[in-house]
């Protein structure tokens, strides 16, 4: 039997802890850099299409197919596909799903980082945007900030130049993972997340407030304002939407931001009881996810730049990455702030730390379950591997740091393409494997509200079609562009290696597991369903 034997304190606490793993970098950061991307308001057409035809199903899924390992005795992705889908391939898939988690750990600590290193600058007194220069210079000041916090400038630079905020940031950052992990779901996770999701909400509305109030800064500008900024996100482009780069793009973040595919929502769900509802549960979850990233992400960040910087020079900011939004032009936005300048600056960097702890701990989560399985570690000596494992690969990450090349890579393979495949597994798995008329009575078992029926034929037909046909045209039209760029960069290459090695490990450790698994003498293959249904 499995050694895990933890659960959570209460349901609102495993409600906060979900929303807390999605609620994170990706609402603030990764969502308004998408969007500007992909064209604002043309972003959230295929944005909430993929939020209602596959987040939401999905989503059902994964906490029901987590609820029913939990069951069995599974907490990690590759024990609970394997009973749900009976069988080892599921078992093999869901290394994935590890893997995922665990890459996306490595950068994500490096990014938490600069959130600590910049709520210390601005409690300091700032990070060097002077208020009487032009936007143009002090644009470029907090850019050469974030240079310096990012490494962005060359390969080595956070350990060979004058600056050690970073690394000392990092480590602080990694310490408070390792303590709460340590601490386990109830006394760590949950405990933490009970707390820091309220006071982070508190912080969002008053960063909000003060953008909404913004105006007109430069009358000789007035096309910059507050409303251009909101039209800039709700206006679409409709000449977008035949991108499929655009469509993948917005299925990808609303699986990064819901968590979906990555294996913290199995893993999460996994140590709720027999009986505790899935349904409401899950669509509350994603409710506040949804309200943070859209409500307070986007209206905060994309109205912010469009004021001071246009939607030109919005799109502009965000050609190098995601990032340059949340770091570059919202310390500008703060300078203009005056007196209270630094003070929102302050508490608009401590949101951002608190939303990015409460979610890199869920990306260690799974793969701290999964070392306990497939090797039958106690929980500390787990934590032990964890740490060296996250050091090792923080190393790469603190190291090329140049343009954000190695980083950036990670982000689009694991964080998007991987993840969208892991996602396609899980929906696949549920709705055909398991079947989707036993997958529906699971669910609705304990369940406080009902799935309304047509989203039977959503997670059977329709969102396994839809990720199928928005792959394959993305696979035909931007795949070889990616691919191209990869061969062209040695950091990019040295981050797909690094990839590839985790996902053989993971597959090899599911090996060992499913040995040590059978020898102990668990259900791993669903012989024997919890749920009444027939054996195989």
């Amino acid at each position: 039997m499995s050694a895990d034997r933890e659960r959570w304190g209460t349901r609102f606490g495993v409600i906060l802890a979900v929303a807390g793993s999605a609620v994170g970098l990706g609402n603030f950061l990764r969502f308004p850099g998408q969007a500007a991307q992909h064209g604002g308001g043309a972003f959230l057409i295929p944005y909430f299409v993929a939020l209602l035809l596959l987040g939401i199903p999905i989503g059902w899924a994964e906490w029901t197919m987590g609820r029913y390992g939990g069951k069995k005795g599974f907490h990690s992705g590759p024990g609970i596909l394997g009973v749900v889908g009976r069988g080892s391939i599921p078992r093999y898939l869901g290394a994935l799903g590890v893997a995922i988690s665990l890459v996306v750990s490595f950068y994500y600590l490096f990014v938490e980082a600069w959130t600590l290193g910049y709520f210390f600058k601005y409690v300091t007194g700032g990070v060097g945007v002077e208020i009487s220069a032009q936007v143009a210079d002090q644009t470029a000041a907090s850019a050469r900030f974030f240079g310096e916090v990012s490494g962005g400038g060359a390969d080595g630079s956070l350990f060979t130049g004058a600056s050690r905020l970073t690394l000392a940031c990092w480590a602080v950052t990694f310490l408070l993972n390792i303590y709460f992990l340590r601490r386990g779901i109830s006394k760590g996770i949950e405990k933490l997340c009970t707390w820091a999701m309220p006071i982070m909400t508190i912080c969002a509305i008053i960063v909000l407030i003060r953008v909404l109030t913004l105006g007109t800064p430069d009358p000789s500008m007035p096309e910059r304002n507050v409303v251009s900024g909101l039209g800039f996100m709700w206006n679409p482009d409709f000449s977008k939407l035949g991108d499929f780069s655009t469509w993948l793009a917005a299925a990808g973040q609303i699986f990064f931001t819901l968590s979906v595919g990555i294996g913290v929502v199995l893993n999460y769900a996994s140590y709720m009881g027999p009986k505790d509802d899935v349904v409401l549960s899950s669509l509350t979850a994603t409710a506040v996810n949804e309200s943070s990233e859209v409500g307070f992400g986007g209206m905060i960040t994309l109205t912010a730049s469009v004021v001071f910087l246009g939607v030109s020079g919005t799109i502009g900011a965000v050609e190098s990455g995601s990032f340059g939004l949340g770091f570059v032009t919202l310390p500008v936005v703060f300078a203009h702030m005056g007196a209270w300048g630094n003070v929102i600056g302050a508490i608009w960097f401590f949101m951002l730390f608190l939303a990015a702890l409460m979610s890199s701990l869920s990306m260690f989560q799974p793969t701290l379950a999964f070392l306990r399985e497939a090797l039958g570690m106690p929980h500390q000596r787990a934590t032990a591997l964890i740490t060296a494992l996250a050091i090792g690969g923080s190393v790469f990450t603190l190291w090329f740091t140049r343009n954000g090349t190695f980083t950036g890579t990670l982000d689009f393979w694991v964080g998007t393409f991987f993840l969208f495949v892991m996602a396609m597994i899980q929906i696949v798995v549920f709705s055909w494997v398991f079947g989707i008329e036993r997958g529906w009575r699971e669910a609705h078992d304990g369940a406080s509200i009902c799935i309304p029926g047509l989203f039977k034929f959503v997670m059977k037909w329709v969102a396994p079609i839809y990720l199928l046909v928005v792959f394959v045209g993305f696979c035909v039209q931007s795949l070889p562009a990616a691919i191209g760029d990869l061969r062209r960069s040695p950091s990019g290459q040295l981050a797909m290696a690094i990839i590839l090695l985790a996902i053989v490990a993971m597959a090899v450790l599911v090996r060992r597991g499913e040995r040590r698994w059978r020898a102990a003498g668990m259900d791993l293959d669903d012989r024997t369903p919890t749920d009444g249904d027939p054996a195989p």
